[in-house]
C-alpha cells in the first residue's frame, strides 16, 4: 500500500484533512466513506479532459466500496465557470437527489473545483464537497481554503461563498498525465509561498524546480505538503480575507487584469498569469523603492530558468488581443475583489519572504507601470 502524508486544516469545529501521496484515487473510498452519511452516496463533477484520464479510477474505487454515485461532465477551460454551467450542474445535481449527508466531489483542476464547489456550497442551502484535485495548480492552492466562484464579464471569481470542503484528496500520480504547460501554471502558485513569508522555501524551489518539472514524485509531494501546510496556517487564521489571508494574492491583482484582458480563455492560463503577476509585483515594489531590485531581478531569473512566462510577451496567445492597453488593464484591476471603497488593495514585498498588504498605492504610479509593461 503506498503511504500518504496528511495535512489538517484546523478550522474550529469544521476541521478536514488534505491527504497528499501516490495512488490515492485508487484508495479513494477509505477517505471518502467516513465522512459520508451511513447511505450517503456522492455526485463527482469533472470536465471533458479528466474525466477521460482518472474518472475510471475513482468510479471504480468507490462501486468497490459499494458508494452510490452520479456523474456530471463540464467543458474543459476557465469559460466553464459560468452562470450556464452553475445552473446546469445545480439542475443535475438536484435531479440526482444529492442531499445533505451526500457529497459532491470536485474530480479535476481548479475551474472544477470553483463550480462544484460553489455549486454544492448553494444546494439545499450547503451540502458537503470533497476536492479531488488533478493539476498541481489545484492541489497546492485552490483545492485547500473554501474558496469558491464563477466568473462574470466584469471580472474574475466576482460570485461565489467560502465553504471549506470535508476532505481533499491530492493524488500525485494524477499530475504524470499534465502538459509542461499546466505544471508551470501550477508551480506559480507554489512558489508563491516562498515568496510571501519563508524564503528558506524559496531556496528550497531554487534547488528543487527543476526536478519538480521533471516529474520527481518526491519533489512533487514536498511542494503540495509544503504548499498545503502554507496555506492551511493562513486560513486558520483568517479564514474569509478578513487581514492576512490576502496575502495569498500576491501577483493576482496583476494577474487577473492579464486574464480579464484574454478573456479568460487558453490563451492565458490563470497560473500563467501568476507567474507573470509575481514578477511584476516584485517590479513595482521595487520600482516604489520597497523592495531591493536584486530580489526582483533574483525571482525573475528564476521563473525564466524554468521558462515561466514574465511578461506579456510571454502569453500564448497575446497576439489575439492586438494592443495592449494600460488604462483597460487597470480597468480591470478597478474590479478586483479586494476593492475597498474604490481603493485599490495590493500585496506587494519588502523582499522575497516579505510580502504585505497596503492600499497606499497611487493609480498614477500603478498607470506608470503598466504603461512600460504593455506591448
Amino acid at each position: 500500500m503506498t503511504g500518504t502524508r496528511t495535512v489538517n486544516v484546523d478550522l474550529a469545529g469544521r476541521a478536514y484533512d488534505v491527504v497528499v501521496g501516490e495512488d490515492v484515487l485508487k484508495r479513494a473510498a477509505e477517505f471518502v466513506r467516513p465522512v459520508l452519511s451511513d447511505a450517503g452516496k456522492v455526485a463527482v463533477i469533472t470536465d471533458e479532459s479528466v474525466a477521460k484520464l482518472h474518472l475510471p479510477t475513482l468510479l471504480a474505487a468507490l462501486d468497490d466500496a459499494g458508494i452510490g454515485h452520479s456523474e456530471i461532465i463540464v467543458p474543459a477551460g476557465e469559460a466553464t465557470k459560468n452562470f450556464q454551467q452553475l445552473e446546469r450542474v445545480i439542475d443535475q445535481l438536484i435531479e440526482a437527489r444529492i442531499e445533505r449527508g451526500d457529497a459532491v466531489i470536485a474530480l479535476g483542476g481548479g475551474v472544477v473545483g470553483d463550480l462544484a464547489g460553489f455549486a454544492a456550497a448553494i444546494l439545499r442551502r450547503g451540502v458537503d464537497v470533497i476536492q479531488a484535485p488533478t493539476t498541481l495548480l489545484s492541489q497546492v492552492d485552490s483545492s485547500v481554503g473554501g474558496k469558491t466562484a464563477i466568473n462574470t464579464a466584469h471580472g474574475k471569481n466576482l460570485v461565489g461563498a467560502f465553504h471549506q470542503p470535508r476532505l481533499v484528496l491530492a493524488d500525485i500520480s494524477a499530475l504524470d498525465t499534465l502538459p509542461v504547460r499546466e505544471v508551470r501554471a501550477g508551480y506559480a502558485e507554489a512558489v508563491k509561498y516562498g515568496l510571501i513569508d519563508d524564503a528558506e522555501l524559496f531556496a528550497w524551489y531554487e534547488e528543487n524546480g527543476a526536478r519538480l518539472f521533471e516529474g520527481d514524485r518526491a519533489t512533487l509531494i514536498e511542494a503540495v505538503v509544503a504548499s498545503c501546510q502554507a496555506k492551511a496556517r493562513v486560513v486558520v487564521d483568517d479564514e474569509r480575507e478578513q487581514g492576512q489571508r490576502a496575502l495569498l494574492n500576491l501577483g493576482h491583482t496583476f494577474g487577473h487584469a492579464l486574464e480579464a484582458e484574454m478573456g479568460y480563455g487558453d490563451g492565458l492560463l490563470h497560473g500563467e498569469g501568476i507567474s507573470i503577476g509575481l514578477r511584476m509585483a516584485f517590479d513595482f515594489s521595487a520600482r516604489l523603492g520597497l523592495c531591493p531590485q536584486p530580489d526582483a531581478d533574483r525571482l525573475r531569473r528564476h521563473l525564466e530558468s524554468l521558462q515561466m512566462p514574465t511578461k506579456i510577451g510571454d502569453i500564448p496567445g497575446a497576439a489575439q488581443v492586438g494592443s495592449w492597453d494600460a488604462a483597460r488593464l487597470l480597468h480591470h484591476m478597478r474590479q478586483d475583489k479586494k476593492v475597498v471603497g474604490g481603493t485599490l488593495t495590493f500585496i506587494l514585498a519588502r523582499g522575497i519572504g516579505e510580502a504585505y498588504v497596503t492600499r497606499d498605492v497611487r493609480e498614477a504610479d500603478v498607470l506608470a507601470a503598466l504603461e512600460d509593461e504593455v506591448l
